[in-house]
């Protein structure tokens, strides 16, 4: 099986401009994403996919691979799905779609999210990855995206609100979504085409669509969080956690 990463990277951001390319200890964060996500076993390549010469000069120079996209792509599947088609990839070829902006992504959570294809064979076309929550403040944060699956860990739902709500307890386990995905190239293109989602459009989760249009969404539960650099002041954070090791 053939498995690409690909890592979405743009300059621009309301929060954070210039992101992808903020030091974090001395290396530029798309580096840090890259130079990890490279050590995960059983990826044919890895490539960013950006429209931004400064990202592909920055990411060249570290030795990295960059397929350039259109800078007016209305989504990140729509990035991912004009990247695919310019690496010229097959329908049955695997897609990793992992996030620019995760420096600490753990390798082992990508082969987890491979592995689920290999051990399941056609019963799905989509993958994601969980963590469970383990600080209390993050269980109600609107900026974690939070996740609910069945017995077979088939994804239920996604939501920025605490799911599931313990009417009586709070003692339960709550999971976050990271922002990692696995998809077939044939796949990526029939969900490009979906219209968007009601509750995709309420949520501002454009995975809800999958759910919305009767897809299943396979999770895979990480052992490690792959926090994300939303402002600058994610970067100290990043630092302390790359300082412990």
């Amino acid at each position: 099986m053939n498995v690409t990463l690909l890592i979405p990277a743009r300059y621009g951001s309301s929060r954070f401009p210039g992101k992808p390319l903020a030091l974090i200890s001395g290396k530029p964060m798309i580096q840090h994403v890259y130079e990890r996500a490279s050590l995960a076993k059983g990826l044919t390549a890895i490539y960013v996919a950006t429209d931004d010469d400064r990202i592909k000069d920055a990411v060249e120079a570290f030795g990295g691979n960059v397929v350039m996209t259109d800078e007016n792509a209305a989504s990140g599947t729509d990035r991912i799905e004009e990247a695919i088609t310019l690496l010229g990839l097959k329908d049955d070829d695997l897609v990793i779609n992992l996030q620019g902006d995760q420096p600490l992504i753990d390798p082992i959570s990508i082969e987890q999210i491979i592995a689920l294809f290999e051990r399941h064979p056609g019963e799905f076309s989509m993958a994601t990855l969980g963590y469970e929550i383990t600080d209390e403040h993050d269980r109600n944060d609107p900026q974690h995206v939070k996740m609910v699956f069945d017995n077979d860990f088939n994804a239920l739902y996604f939501s920025r609100a605490r799911i599931p709500f313990g009417r009586d307890t709070n003692d339960y386990p709550v999971y976050k979504h990271l922002g990692v995905y696995a998809y077939t190239r044939s796949f990526i293109s029939t969900f490009a085409k979906l219209p968007l989602g009601r509750l995709e459009d309420l949520e501002k989760l454009e995975q809800l669509r999958a759910l919305e249009h009767g897809y299943k969404i396979k999770v895979a539960i990480s052992a490690c969080d792959s926090p994300e650099v939303d402002v600058p002041e994610d970067i100290r954070k990043c630092e302390k956690r790359l300082a412990l090791g």
